[in-house]
């Protein structure tokens, strides 16, 4: 970097522009990796949760087999996959 002192005006604010551009570029590199790991995170717990979801379904539709198999449940009790009305 050369000497500040030796720089003409224009050179200077140039410089300065410079300057303020990468600390600029930096701040926004360093949000980017942020964002990018809260995203990873976020898609670690979403892919958990379906997992979970799935499993919660199979036991619900597998005790339903259980109640219909002893005579206490009937076909209405236990919609399989029913969406609620607000979907």
């Amino acid at each position: 970097m050369p000497n500040p002192a030796s720089l003409t005006s224009r050179e200077a604010q140039l410089e300065a522009r410079l300057d303020d551009l990468e600390g600029r570029l930096a701040y926004q590199e360093h949000w980017l990796d942020e964002l990018d790991k809260a995203l990873a995170e976020q898609h670690l717990r979403l892919d958990t949760l379906e997992r979970l979801g799935e499993l919660l379904r199979q036991r619900l539709r597998e005790q339903q087999r259980v109640l219909q198999a002893q005579g206490q449940g009937g076909d209405n009790d236990f919609p399989v996959d029913e969406r609620p009305p607000h979907y």
